[in-house]
């Protein structure tokens, strides 16, 4: 399971190995892409370096997290956003779009509630507001039972999600036990 608490002395360091295997190196434990994204969720820092020549390759992992999202039928990156993306690669924008995107996303999560909130109340005010207010519930609802991986935006999970977590957690130990016990029946 993911602690919250962070270390006051930096991020946690993670070392990928040739193998593509993650280790903690703040746990010793090895660790999946899905582990990095629950830290990504709870905002707990980390960097991920080659194990070997110590390079940081953190925004690598970032964006193979981010693929294997979208491959896994979690698509949030429509189709037309990605085509504008790459077409900024090489044009003479290209050094602000990082800037403008970490703002955008910064101002989005900072101000998600609050849109939330607004669009609720102009679409249950009105004489039909008691209906709508049924239908928004009966659509989270339906949500959380139908597609539980997405969660809901303000970032809260089911009890089935981190049970789930858990379970990806101790095979990745049990895991990393087999891997030593090998290692040591080999010496």
């Amino acid at each position: 399971m993911v602690r919250s608490a962070k270390k006051s002395n930096g991020p946690i360091i993670i070392k990928k190995y040739a193998n593509r295997r993650l280790y903690n190196t703040q746990s010793s434990k090895y660790i999946t892409l899905g582990f990095l994204a629950e830290l990504t969720r709870k905002d707990i820092d980390f960097k991920v370096v080659d194990a070997k020549s110590n390079e940081d390759i953190t925004h690598g992992v970032l964006t193979q997290i981010i693929m294997d999202e979208e491959n896994n039928g979690h698509q949030m990156l429509p189709v037309g956003f990605l085509k504008q993306l790459i077409a900024m690669y090489g044009d003479s924008m290209q050094g602000l779009v990082p800037q403008f995107l970490e703002t955008s996303m910064d101002n989005f999560r900072k101000n998600q509630r609050q849109v939330q909130d607004v669009i609720e109340t102009a679409i249950t005010s009105g004489p039909f507001g008691h209906l709508a207010k049924q239908n928004i519930e009966f659509l989270r609802t339906a949500r959380e039972a139908l597609m539980p991986n997405l969660g809901n935006l303000t970032g809260k999970k089911s009890e089935h999600e981190d049970s789930i977590a858990d379970l990806k957690q101790q095979i990745a130990s049990l895991q990393a036990k087999i891997d030593k016990m090998a290692t040591d029946k080999a010496l």
